[in-house]
């Protein structure tokens, strides 16, 4: 895999924190902060975690504390699979 989709975000999102029903995620949600598409913290590290363990990549807490967006935690994730194919080679 070279680079997570938002499409593949949300679904991990929904599988792993469930959905607000009066979102739509389907929508453009990539600058809309995660809080307010009902994801806290503890559902992002949820969902990352996931994602760490499924695409072998580390995420840094830190780093996974400032994604307040799905853009940005998009950013993130698709460095560290950048980075797993690179170290990879």
């Amino acid at each position: 895999m070279a680079e997570m989709t938002l499409t593949e975000l949300t679904a991990l999102l929904r599988e792993c924190a469930g959905e607000d029903e009066s979102i739509d995620l389907d929508g453009d949600v990539l600058d809309t902060p995660l809080d307010d598409l009902g994801y806290d913290s503890l559902a992002v590290l949820q969902t990352t975690g996931r994602i760490e363990r499924e695409y072998d990549i580390e995420l840094a807490e830190e780093t996974v504390a400032e994604a307040h967006t799905p853009r940005l935690l998009l950013q993130f994730i698709n460095a560290g699979l950048a980075e797993r194919e690179t170290a990879a080679v």
